[in-house]
């Protein structure tokens, strides 16, 4: 009698394990499928951050060429011709940075 409740149990018991497993194999291609979408994709708030990273980038970048050109153009007035030479040089890699920044409201 223990032995047929014991075994009874048993069965009960692997036939969750087993219908759970069954499930679990059923789905894994749909969440394997989903899972390489989601990596494959960019999500808008994804694609956002890295709008905002790039400017902040470039935003950066026009300063410290910025602060340069500037540092030149001092030295440039004192008659220092390279100095001429390397502001020129700064201010044709501003140009080429000048479209890619946001326009700012009364700027």
């Amino acid at each position: 009698m223990r032995r047929l409740v014991f075994c009874l149990l048993a069965i009960l018991a692997l036939g969750g394990c087993v219908a759970g497993t069954l499930v679990n194999v059923a789905t894994a291609p749909v969440r394997v499928v989903s899972k390489g979408i989601d990596l494959a994709t960019t999500s808008q708030s994804e694609a956002d951050q890295n709008r905002g990273r790039d400017l902040r980038k470039l935003e950066e970048r026009y300063g410290k060429l910025s602060r340069a050109y500037d540092k030149q153009d001092q030295r440039c007035g004192t008659g220092d011709a390279q100095a001429c030479a390397r502001r020129d040089g700064i201010a044709a890699q501003m140009e080429e940075i000048r479209p890619q920044l946001p326009v700012l409201p009364g700027k």
